[in-house]
């Protein structure tokens, strides 16, 4: 069989990381011209339209769901609804949870946290999905699995903690941002979960997945944006130079990165997904290098590490 289409998933959370490793690069330089917020808003916005040619050009006007039987953990609470409606609902609330308030609470724990404390919580993120795919999706993962994973987050974890300095923490109570970093790791493994829960066991595509996660997270940002700060926060796109530069990168990190992600979760289990896609820290460390940036020995050995668990998670099956 074609390694390719047998391990579709594992090779499309790859690739997700991939790109949001490069992205990040560029988001870096992003934040310090655009607020978080309309950063955000601005990238959803582009990944809809383009997500909505793309359905156009396929010829995908409409998602199929012809499943016959839904993950039975699930159904017995929104058994009210209808085989149509209940994936739609599933991949809103993912875009609701995942994006709007999961996106939020991560630029919030940034503010309070700095860089390196916020992005180590965001570790616990792969194992918080792994468990709730457990609970609520019956999900069972080998020993070789749990091991690729936990070897995995250890070498992402040991690969943030050295590259970021302590210099960037802000002077700020430890609580407030360590529970928000907290909450925006619960968000993002709920959303996975969701996303998996509607993909699974149905025919949806992940292109329309992906347009519905995107669709309730950003219509939700854009009202609490108008609520919180008005018309004035589109002002911060005032630069062509700025808009051409979200436009590309919108087009690689969301458009193409979440689509991505999507086939991740609908290929393979949700917590080897959500592990596989947290990997951009180890991918960036040959673009710091390039960079002319010092990357120590120590954090080399974090991302071999990681790699070591990666080829683990790819013997799972």
């Amino acid at each position: 069989m074609n390694p390719i289409a047998e391990f579709k998933g594992e090779f499309a959370a790859i690739s997700a990381a991939l790109l949001w490793a490069v992205s990040s690069v560029v988001y870096s330089y992003l934040g310090q011209q655009i607020s978080p917020m309309l950063l955000n808003l601005s990238k959803g916005v582009v990944a809809i339209a383009l997500l909505l040619l793309t359905l156009f050009l396929r010829d995908f006007l409409l998602p199929a769901l012809d499943s016959t039987a839904f993950i039975p953990a699930l159904s017995h609470p929104f058994n009210t609804l209808n085989e149509f409606a209940l994936p739609l609902f599933l991949l809103f609330l993912s875009g609701a949870i995942g994006i709007s308030f999961g996106d939020t609470v991560f630029f919030a724990a940034l503010n309070q946290l700095g860089a390196r404390r916020t992005l180590l919580i965001q570790t616990l993120a792969p194992p918080l999905t792994a468990l709730l795919a457990i609970l609520f999706l019956r999900e069972q993962l080998t020993l070789i699995a749990w091991g690729g994973m936990i070897i995995t987050i250890i070498g992402v974890a040991w690969t943030i903690a050295e590259r970021v300095s302590e210099t960037d923490t802000p002077s700020a109570p430890l609580l407030p941002g360590v529970s928000l970093g907290l909450l925006a790791a619960l968000a993002q493994a709920v959303g996975a979960v969701l996303s998996r829960a509607a993909l699974a066991q149905t025919a949806i595509n992940p292109l329309w997945s992906t347009l519905i996660r995107l669709l309730a997270g950003v219509s939700l940002l854009f009202l609490w944006i108008l609520w919180k700060q008005g018309r004035r926060v589109l002002s911060g796109l005032g630069s062509k130079r700025l808009v051409a530069i979200v436009l590309v990168t919108s087009f690689f990190s969301t458009y193409l990165g979440i689509w991505l992600q999507q086939i991740s979760l609908k290929f393979s289990p949700a917590g080897i997904a959500q592990t596989l896609s947290a990997t951009s820290p180890v991918f960036v460390l040959p673009i710091a290098i390039a960079l002319g940036e010092f990357v120590s020995i120590r954090a080399i050995l974090g991302a071999v590490l990681s790699l070591f668990g990666i080829a683990l998670l790819f013997l799972w099956r």
